[in-house]
């Protein structure tokens, strides 16, 4: 079962830290002995990943009491982050760019430069989609109207991207996160019509809904959310579809994106997870 060598150290070193973590986590993975060294094994190179920042990072503390971090816990350098998470920073630094490009949402000409559909020559956002420039399907998810909105998106992003991009890849997180954009941005197309929208929110939501479906059908220590964070995330929407967040004066929400991600990610995730299930 356990065929990719995850890591090495010394002999003498004490695992029993990180080998209970991964086995409560449910995480196959065997230790042997070659050439006066331990050697750690897992089932694929997810698992290994996970490993190694577990081992860099130090083992999380469980609610049952303090655990003893398997080597002292520090920060992992910009190399190791950009070697394993290079779509979430990629995404998030896409999106700073952005943010100063366009004033935070106050230059209007340079935010007409990833709208959803172009302006036509009178000045107003067209009513038809122009394929010839087809990356406005995706580019409205880089715009932001105001820090917090941009705050808020950027770390949720963080917390959810890093997650699958550990667990399924760069790739993986780059199909997702285009595919959660193209739904989400269409979804409030076609409910508002040709009006000024954007931001990483539909994204969140398809990313929250994937992790959250794939969790229920096979459960894994990435997707494993703090507790609470599902029932926040839904409250919020919640909120949004009321009118109340808009009544109280943080602007109009995409709610049409908000709930166009969340229905792609969960069907993500159902099939993913199952999937994973099945095998």
């Amino acid at each position: 079962m356990s065929r990719c060598r995850a890591m090495h150290c010394r002999l003498d070193e004490d695992l029993s830290q990180l080998t209970g973590f991964l086995r409560r986590q449910g995480v196959p993975h065997r230790i042997t002995e070659e050439r006066g060294q331990q050697v750690i094994w897992t089932r694929d190179e997810a698992d290994a990943e996970l490993v190694r920042l577990l081992y860099a990072e130090g083992v999380p503390q469980q609610d049952a009491g303090p655990a003893a971090p398997v080597r002292p816990a520090r920060r992992l350098s910009w190399q190791q982050l950009l070697r394993h998470l290079p779509v979430t920073l990629a995404v998030l630094a896409i999106t700073a760019v952005v943010a100063l490009m366009t004033g935070i949402g106050g230059n209007l000409q340079a935010i007409v430069l990833f709208t959803f559909t172009p302006v036509t020559a009178s000045g107003y956002l067209a009513g038809e989609l122009d394929l010839q420039q087809w990356w406005r399907l995706f580019t409205p998810m880089f715009l932001h109207f105001g820090w917090l909105h941009l705050a808020f998106n950027a770390l949720w992003y963080w917390e959810l991207g890093r997650r699958i991009e550990l667990r399924s890849g760069s790739l993986w997180l780059l199909g997702l996160t285009l595919l959660f954009a193209l739904v989400s941005n269409l979804a409030q197309w076609l409910f508002s019509g040709p009006v000024l929208f954007g931001g990483l929110s539909g994204v969140l939501y398809g990313l929250l809904g994937y992790c959250w479906l794939y969790q229920l059908l096979s459960p894994n220590v990435h997707f494993d959310l703090p507790k609470g964070v599902v029932v926040m995330m839904l409250g919020w929407l919640v909120l949004c579809l009321s009118g109340v967040v808009t009544m109280l004066g943080f602007g109009a929400i995409a709610n049409a994106a908000h709930v166009g991600g969340l229905l792609i990610g969960c069907a993500c995730g159902a099939v993913a997870g199952g999937l994973q299930r099945m095998r």
